[in-house]
């Protein structure tokens, strides 16, 4: 007789913690800004106070959505904000793909 136990399983939890690490690990190669990724969220971050600054941004976005495509993955769209710092900020806008960001104030 066999016994099964539906008890959490740390080992099981680590390995596909390893193997997604391994799966993302070129997700941000070429990138100019910033990627902070943690399991399933990832931020990308950096000022973008001129023009070729939201270009740059807007070339990145665009590599992260070729990447998804090309890995049979897809954004959350709907958890994805840009929140805009600072004095003066010139706001700009982005996408990944065809629909445009949401700002957020936090």
């Amino acid at each position: 007789m066999v016994e099964t136990s539906n008890e959490w399983c740390p080992s099981r939890i680590h390995t596909g913690t390893i193997l997604l690490n391994i799966f993302i690990n070129d997700l941000d190669s070429g990138n100019e800004y910033t990627l902070c990724k943690f399991v399933d969220d990832t931020k990308m971050s950096g000022a973008t106070d001129s023009v070729e600054g939201r270009d740059a941004k807007q070339g990145d976005l665009d590599r992260l959505e070729k990447w998804v495509y090309e890995n049979l993955m897809k954004f959350n769209k709907a958890k994805c904000k840009v929140l805009h710092l600072g004095y003066g900020n010139p706001q700009y806008q982005c996408r990944p793909g065809d629909e445009w960001f949401e700002s957020s104030l936090a």
